[in-house]
């Protein structure tokens, strides 16, 4: 499996991912449901995008983002084909606050900056 970088740059994802978040991608990893994954748009293939992987249909995955305000998900283009799906978020990887310059303040900061990104545990409900 190869890994890679990617930026979050809108509120899709949220509370989950924010925008200026890191993810550290998986190229190739296995996608399951529930699991955060970056797509290519079927719309506009240069465009990638950050969805959850809710479930398989018809050669493809239904994705979802986790804020239901922001429609920018299958709900607006359908199913993903799997050609589409470039990788698998394993880590995000979160910036400190402008803000947090203190030692404080940073120690806070530290055990969130850091979290892996698991499947969800609950069922999801394709919207």
């Amino acid at each position: 499996m190869k890994l890679g970088l990617a930026e979050v740059y809108n509120p899709s994802m949220l509370p989950t991912l924010r925008p200026g978040d890191q993810l550290l991608l998986g190229y190739g990893a296995r996608v399951r449901p529930g699991d955060v994954v970056v797509v290519r748009h079927p719309f506009q293939h240069d465009l990638l995008i950050v969805k959850r992987a809710a479930e398989r249909r018809g050669g493809g995955w239904w994705v979802v983002g986790d804020n239901p305000m922001v429609t920018n998900d299958s709900r607006e283009f359908g199913v993903v084909p799997d050609g589409l799906v470039v990788a698998r978020a394993v880590l995000r990887l979160r910036p400190p606050l402008r803000h947090q310059r203190s030692a404080v303040s940073v120690l806070g900061w530290l055990p969130s900056s850091v979290r892996p990104l698991r499947a969800r545990s609950r069922r999801l409900r394709a919207r």
